[in-house]
């Protein structure tokens, strides 16, 4: 089948030029002359049979037939020069791709992201569907996040992140009334399906006798755990990195200030025996800067 369409350097051209309303510019824009680009638009205007632009003064201004032209392959140029970029960027080392947990990346995450993007531009990052069972040892995945302990298995680097710092919350009126770690013994407990024993440790830290109360509610996701403390079920404990929007907004309070960690918590894994691209590298100093931040910012809370 002969082929109909123009060549893609035509088509960046025309793009470009209608961009920009500027030979000149578009010249400039793709690093080639003003003649190149004027050539270009003259092969583009003898295949189609028909003009793209038309003279106004200084300016280049498309043809009703051009305009509806470049609506129809814009997009097309744009999908093949990201495409592009992108593949240049997985073969030069400068792509990452990651698999963290759901609530983690919605949460803590994902707010981040444009940070790194900022600093990184040239950084492609893509993320795996994430798998409880994981054995992190696809080829495919450069790094996980994971909650865990140290020590981690032998075949993995694991850098703690965030996520060993407890706190309770209730709703902020409540909070008024709460004054003593004992006073949240007289609340309904709500707790973390996979983590029923947060509130006994948190109490024991702070000092108040047993026996404690059994918990009123369970939820399997702390999004759940929020939203029923939010709905004025009762009061829960859960990791200070995953309630800083909440926190923001005014939905829920911490109403006891006192520090408390778990050994448990979010960790960047790699296989050790692979090399980390400079990627890679650039992502693990930016997530625990990241997190050393929040520390700062805990601290002084």
């Amino acid at each position: 089948m002969r082929i109909q369409s123009p060549s893609i350097s035509e088509l960046h051209a025309f793009v470009q030029a209608a961009r920009l309303g500027s030979y000149t510019q578009a010249a400039e824009t793709l690093q080639v002359t003003q003649g190149a680009i004027s050539r270009a638009i003259a092969r583009l205007e003898e295949h189609l049979g028909f003009a793209v632009f038309e003279r106004q003064g200084r300016h280049s201004v498309l043809t009703t037939a051009g305009r509806q032209y470049l609506d129809a392959v814009a997009p097309a140029v744009f999908t093949i020069e990201s495409a592009t970029q992108a593949m240049r960027r997985k073969r030069e080392g400068r792509h990452v791709r990651l698999s963290v947990p759901p609530t983690l990346f919605s949460h803590w995450l994902i707010p981040r992201l444009p940070d790194f993007n900022a600093l990184h531009p040239d950084t492609v990052l893509s993320f795996a569907p994430y798998r409880r069972d994981d054995p992190l040892t696809s080829p495919d995945i450069d790094a996980w996040i994971r909650i865990g302990s140290m020590p981690f298995p032998d075949n993995l680097l694991a850098d703690y992140v965030v996520g060993r710092d407890l706190v309770p919350i209730c709703l902020p009126q409540d909070a008024l009334s709460i004054c003593r770690p004992q006073d949240l013994l007289r609340r309904p407990l709500l707790a973390h399906t996979n983590y029923p024993d947060n509130w006994s440790r948190w109490f024991e830290k702070m000092g108040c006798d047993g026996p404690y109360p059994a918990p009123a509610a369970d939820f399997e996701l702390v999004g759940m755990l929020v939203q029923a403390v939010i709905a004025g079920m009762g009061v829960a404990v859960v990791q200070r990195c995953l309630i800083e929007d909440d926190l923001a907004a005014g939905r829920i309070a911490i109403p006891v200030h006192r520090p408390f960690q778990i050994e448990r918590g979010y960790f960047l894994c790699q296989p050790a025996a692979r090399p980390a691209s400079h990627a890679l590298q650039d992502f693990r100093q930016w997530l625990l800067d990241q997190a050393q931040a929040d520390c700062l910012r805990y601290a002084a809370a």
